[in-house]
C-alpha cells in the first residue's frame, strides 16, 4: 500500500510506486501473453545474450563455441567422439581426410556453421597428415601428378579461408559440398586401364578453383579433386587417393590460416575432438592403403552425406 499523498516526501514513496507501476505493466503484459504468446522483456536478458551483443563479430565463433560446449553433456560429448572416430576411419581408408564427414556429424548434433567449419579443418589437417605418410609409404604417391594441382591451391585457398559469407549462404554452400561428395560415392569407378596425366596449364587452373573452394567452405579440396582424377582418367584410384592426401593437407593449412586471419580465434571443441580423430585416421588410412576395400564404405558415407546435405539446405 502507498504512503498518503500527504506524505509524499517521504523517502520509500517514491520506490513503492515505481514497483507498483512495474508490477501493474508486468500483470498486463502476462495478460497479453496468454492470448498471442509474446514473450516476456524481463526474461529475454540471459547473460549469453548480453555477451553476444558485447562481442564484436570477430570474436562471435568463440562464443558460439562456449555456449555450445556447455551445453554439450559429457553423453553427447561421447557419442560426437565415437562418430569423429568412425568417419576419420571411413574417410582416411580411401585416401581422404573426412571434413565432409565431420560436417555432416557436427551438423546433425546440431551445432553452429560458424564452429563446424574451422573445426572440420583442424581434424582434416591431423588426420590428412597421417594419410599421407600411410599411402606415401605404400608407394602410392606421385610427385609429378602432386604438384601442378597444389601450385596454386594453397594461395587459392588461404583466400577462401580468409572470406566469411553469411551463415545462410555457408549453409548452402557447405550442403552443396556435402551432396556433390554423396554423388561422387554413389558413382565411383572402377580403376581404368590406362591414365594419362593432365597437361601443367590444365593442373594448375584446375588446383587453383579447388584451393578456394576447399578453403570457402572448410573442406580439403580431396572430395573434388579424387572424383576428378578418376572420371578424367588422370589416375588409378589408390594412386589418386594418395594425391588427394596431401592436397587436403596442404589446402586445409591454407584455409585454417586465413580463416584465422579474419578471425582471429579457433574453436576449442577441436581439441577435444583431436583424439578420436587421430586414432580412427591411423588405423584406417592403414588398412585403407593396404587391404580394406573401399566400395562399401563408400556407399554408407554416400547416404549420410545425403541425409546432411538435404538437412543443411533446407532447413533453417
Amino acid at each position: 500500500m502507498l504512503p498518503r499523498p500527504t506524505d509524499t516526501n517521504q523517502p520509500g514513496y517514491a520506490r513503492a510506486a515505481k514497483d507498483k507501476a512495474i508490477s501493474h505493466a508486468r500483470a498486463g503484459w502476462c495478460a497479453l501473453d496468454s492470448l498471442v504468446g509474446l514473450p516476456r522483456p524481463w526474461e529475454l536478458v540471459s547473460p549469453i545474450t548480453i555477451l553476444l551483443i558485447q562481442t564484436k563479430s570477430r570474436n562471435s565463433a568463440t562464443v558460439i563455441d562456449r555456449r555450445y560446449r556447455n551445453q554439450m553433456d559429457n553423453t553427447q560429448l561421447a557419442l560426437l567422439c565415437f562418430a569423429i572416430a568412425l568417419i576419420a576411419f571411413l574417410y582416411s581408408s580411401v585416401g581422404h581426410a573426412g571434413a565432409s564427414g565431420y560436417i555432416a556429424t557436427m551438423t546433425l548434433f546440431g551445432l553452429a556453421p560458424a564452429i563446424i567449419r574451422p573445426t572440420a579443418l583442424v581434424l582434416n589437417i591431423l588426420v590428412a597428415i597421417i594419410g599421407s605418410f600411410q599411402f606415401w609409404r605404400a608407394g602410392h604417391f606421385s610427385w609429378q601428378l602432386f604438384w601442378p594441382f597444389a601450385l596454386l591451391s594453397i594461395p587459392a585457398a588461404y583466400f577462401g579461408g580468409y572470406l566469411q559469407p553469411s551463415a545462410g549462404i555457408l549453409r548452402i554452400l557447405i550442403g552443396a559440398v556435402l551432396l556433390f561428395s554423396a554423388t561422387r560415392l554413389f558413382f565411383r569407378k572402377k580403376d581404368p586401364d590406362q591414365t594419362n596425366a593432365p597437361s601443367k596449364p590444365v593442373a594448375v587452373s584446375v588446383g587453383a578453383g579447388l584451393g578456394f573452394l576447399s578453403g570457402l567452405t572448410g573442406t580439403g579440396g580431396g572430395i573434388f579433386l579424387t572424383p576428378l582424377l578418376l572420371f578424367c582418367e588422370w589416375a588409378k584410384i589408390r594412386q589418386a587417393a594418395a594425391v588427394s592426401a596431401l592436397f587436403i593437407l596442404v589446402n586445409s593449412i591454407g584455409g585454417l590460416v586465413g580463416y584465422f586471419s579474419a578471425v582471429h580465434s579457433i574453436p576449442t571443441l577441436g581439441i577435444y575432438l583431436a583424439i578420436p580423430a587421430v586414432i580412427g585416421g591411423t588405423i584406417g588410412s592403414y588398412l585403407g592403403s593396404r587391404r580394406l576395400p573401399a566400395r562399401g564404405i563408400a556407399i554408407f558415407l554416400a547416404v549420410v552425406l545425403t541425409i546432411a546435405g538435404f538437412k543443411l539446405i533446407f532447413t533453417r
